[in-house]
């Protein structure tokens, strides 16, 4: 495979791993308080997060890039602090990357703290563990499971981007050209037979995805990814 194909594959992997990281930081706090709140705010905020199953990807990328150019308030931002603009960036594209893949990770430990149930929180409580305590020693070796499933799901997710990361990061080599850019590449130069060899690894990676999932998390594999 040319060298041009593991740059691709090497920033695609690099990407993704950045992003499933921040996903499951961001995304184990978010996904707590909508599994335990009685407030009016989860429905809209359940909505929010689950926004981009829906919404083309190119209109995500779109608002994304208008609220980090330089009149946007990201943008903005950004400036002022001194890091000038992210789009057509790397850490752009792992901005883009996280608002596209946030449902995929939120979602599975939503439903993974859902099913603790009160009964192990409650037993926690009477031994008088700290709420730090309780989540490392209750409630992360329980919701293990979906944590499988939201890492390997919000990585996969990221891997297979495309109208997102065209978007934000345009199609710069070694800065922002992923194996889905790539891909586009070749067929719009009509060499498919470059193009076969990356979307094969493609659908490989992905059927690798799924029997991870089936294998090792046989108990969850109806309940992964968002709910539809």
């Amino acid at each position: 495979m040319p060298g041009v194909y593991w740059d691709a594959v090497a920033l695609t992997l690099k990407l993704a791993g950045i992003t499933t990281l921040l996903l499951l930081l961001l995304g184990t706090p978010l996904a707590w308080w909508l599994a335990r709140t009685r407030s009016w705010l989860k429905g809209p905020v359940g909505a929010l997060v689950a926004l981009p199953i829906v919404l083309p990807p190119t209109v995500i990328g779109f608002y994304l890039l208008v609220a980090m150019g330089p009149q946007g308030p990201v943008g903005q931002l950004t400036q002022s602090l001194g890091l000038g603009l992210l789009p057509f960036t790397f850490a752009g594209l792992v901005v883009g990357s996280v608002f596209y893949s946030l449902p995929f990770v939120v979602q599975p430990l939503q439903n993974a703290f859902e099913a603790i149930g009160e009964r192990p929180l409650e037993a926690a409580a009477t031994l008088r563990a700290s709420p730090m305590d309780t989540f490392f020693s209750v409630i992360l070796p329980l919701a293990r499971p979906g944590y499988l499933t939201a890492a390997v799901m919000g990585f996969a997710h990221t891997v297979g981007e495309f109208g997102v990361v065209l978007m934000i990061g345009g199609n710069i080599p070694d800065k922002t050209r992923v194996v889905s850019v790539q891909i586009y590449d070749h067929v719009e130069a009509l060499e498919y037979t470059q193009a076969h060899w990356l979307a094969a690894g493609m659908v490989l990676f992905s059927f690798a995805v799924l029997l991870v999932l089936y294998i090792f998390n046989p108990t969850g594999r109806r309940k992964w990814g968002p709910d539809r």
